[in-house]
């Protein structure tokens, strides 16, 4: 009788934890620090909504309080509406220095009833030029949808809505540098650039839309937490018979494979795989591979 009270003690602590975690998890005052914009950025409901704006003077921005090496970061995120051309909404991981590593996903803005273009690049040791780029099979601005970086030591998945678009593999044996050293941050900002963004710098921003709002929920990160040096990580390395660890060993399996092949086949627009022009001395080497 005694093991089955403490048993079910155990499973109820487990349970409050785990509350506790979900509820932190999605809490944008503890996690996050709005770091430019004059208050164009602004946490509300208790913290559980994010919103950043974007006027004629000015963007807005916000970056975590935590640096992360290694992990799986989910973010639900509600794109400016209607003629949102010459804006982009960039939500991203990075370090800092001039070797700097960074994973992205950038939304283009476009004229009312135009797709968005979602634009993808994985930076090493400061070198980009990694794009891929892809419509979206939904409307990202009529409701919330989760973005998600799965990076670990073998590949970075990008994936919305569960559903992977893109993976880039670890191929430092080609000579391939792949971020696994410097720790990174969170960043998003809400911007004009309507120099590049829409239609190569054609489509300028239309000011008496203004001001733009894109809008953040449910922010959850599995992950190894960097702090004085250190990995929250024991060595490094989550013990994959933990299930909220998986992520760290994961990898596509057949049906995932199948579904990214779906995605680039049918919404992708732009890959610098295929962009023969581009590089006229040969595509990079991780292009050769399958």
């Amino acid at each position: 009788m005694g093991s089955t009270s403490s048993f079910k003690f155990s499973l109820l602590m487990s349970l409050v934890i785990g509350c506790l975690m979900a509820a932190s998890a999605s809490n944008f005052y503890q996690d996050f620090d709005i770091t430019w914009g004059d208050g164009r950025g602004k946490i509300d409901n208790n913290g559980e909504v994010l919103s950043l704006s974007l006027d004629k003077a000015s963007g807005s921005g916000f970056q975590s309080k935590d640096e992360y090496l290694f992990g799986k970061i989910d973010t639900q995120l509600k794109l400016v509406p209607g003629n949102s051309a010459g804006t982009v909404t960039a939500y991203y991981l990075s370090s800092k220095g001039s070797t700097w590593d960074e994973i992205d996903f950038e939304f283009l803005g476009n004229l009312s009833g135009d797709p968005y273009i979602l634009h993808t690049n994985v930076f090493s040791q400061g070198k980009g030029n990694r794009e891929q780029q892809f419509h979206l099979w939904f409307d990202p601005t009529a409701d919330f949808h989760t973005y998600s970086i799965l990076w670990n030591p073998q590949r970075i998945i990008f994936s919305v809505d569960g559903t992977p678009i893109r993976e880039f593999k670890n191929m430092e044996s080609l000579g391939v540098p792949f971020p696994k050293n410097q720790p990174m941050r969170i960043y998003s900002s809400l911007w004009n650039a309507d120099d590049w963004a829409t239609r190569g710098g054609l489509v300028k921003t239309d000011w008496t839309q203004a001001p733009f709002t894109a809008s953040y929920r449910n922010f959850n990160a599995n992950a190894c937490v960097w702090s004085n040096g250190a990995s929250s990580c024991k060595s490094n390395s989550p013990s994959s018979a933990s299930t909220n660890n998986a992520w760290f060993s994961q990898e596509l399996d057949s049906s995932s494979q199948q579904r990214l092949q779906w995605v680039q086949k049918n919404y992708m627009i732009y890959n610098y795989c295929t962009d023969a022009k581009r590089f006229p001395q040969g595509l990079p080497p991780e292009c050769n591979m399958s």
